[in-house]
């Protein structure tokens, strides 16, 4: 008779540690709408030395962490780069820095979250430059397709939201902003509701304050691209929060705590 695998005691205290970790975390969501983060992992996965130089000269973000976090931060990219698939269009050659940069801006974007890895897509389509959309008919940088499970970037675009650090402008920020957004929309776990529960007390907000709304037209810190609907609204005042943090604190500082709080980013010096 063979004998049951027990699992040794390593193994049992880091499964006992998960468990009350999550019963925490819901008794704080529960009682104070809350929602801590608990950045783990069993086994944190490591990038190569070409993507690690790559993250340590391209990302402002990172290079804020803490050492802890940071660790976190590159087994967060290199899941994802494990994770999704990437598919060059038209010529485009996906490489290793395709892979990092394009991780980073999710991974940036995610960091508050404890489920960073969602099914709301599966594919990321990176083209040289402009690319024809087949769900428009029109030219476009940038688009997230929900039926397709697919992101799509114009490269050329995409290098330039992230050279200029603070124009307000990152089309991989934006694009993964549709991406959690549409997932607070359809899922349950925690991170999701609380993303879904503070858009929905900005929104409120706004429709209450005539004056603040009258205040974020007239300032022309964010581009009119953000007045075409709802998503694109919030999408690109991510963006401003992302890029230029300081001055949206200054400038909206009760619109700047909501998406602090909507992204939970209250662990972070931001």
């Amino acid at each position: 008779m063979k004998k049951a695998n027990l699992p040794t005691t390593e193994n049992a205290v880091i499964i006992i540690f998960h468990f009350l970790a999550d019963m925490i975390s819901r008794i704080l969501r529960f009682l104070f709408d809350k929602n801590p983060v608990i950045h783990r992992a069993r086994r944190k996965r490591k990038l190569s030395k070409v993507q690690k130089e790559i993250l340590v000269e391209q990302s402002d973000f990172y290079k804020q962490l803490n050492q802890r976090y940071q660790r976190f931060f590159e087994h967060r990219l290199s899941t994802f780069i494990q994770t999704y698939e990437f598919v060059g269009r038209n010529g485009y050659k996906v490489n290793e820095e395709t892979k990092v940069l394009i991780g980073t801006s999710y991974i940036t974007l995610t960091f508050g979250k404890r489920k960073f890895i969602t099914d709301i897509f599966d594919k990321i389509v990176i083209y040289p430059d402009v690319f024809l959309s087949k769900s428009t008919g029109k030219m476009h940088k940038g688009e997230f397709n929900p039926k397709l499970k697919t992101v799509v970037f114009s490269w050329k675009h995409f290098l330039e939201g992230n050279k200029v650090k603070n124009d307000n402008l990152n089309l991989g920020i934006h694009e993964f902003t549709h991406i959690i957004h549409m997932k607070s929309l359809q899922r349950r776990d925690m991170s999701s509701m609380v993303f879904r529960k503070e858009y929905l007390k900005l929104i409120d907000y706004l429709q209450h304050h005539k004056e603040v709304r009258g205040e974020i037209l007239d300032s022309g810190y964010f581009r009119k691209y953000a007045f075409k609907n709802q998503y694109e609204f919030l999408a690109v005042l991510i963006e401003n929060f992302i890029e230029t943090p300081q001055e949206f604190k200054k400038r909206f500082p009760r619109i700047y705590k909501k998406i602090k709080r909507m992204l939970n980013f209250n662990f972070l010096h931001y």
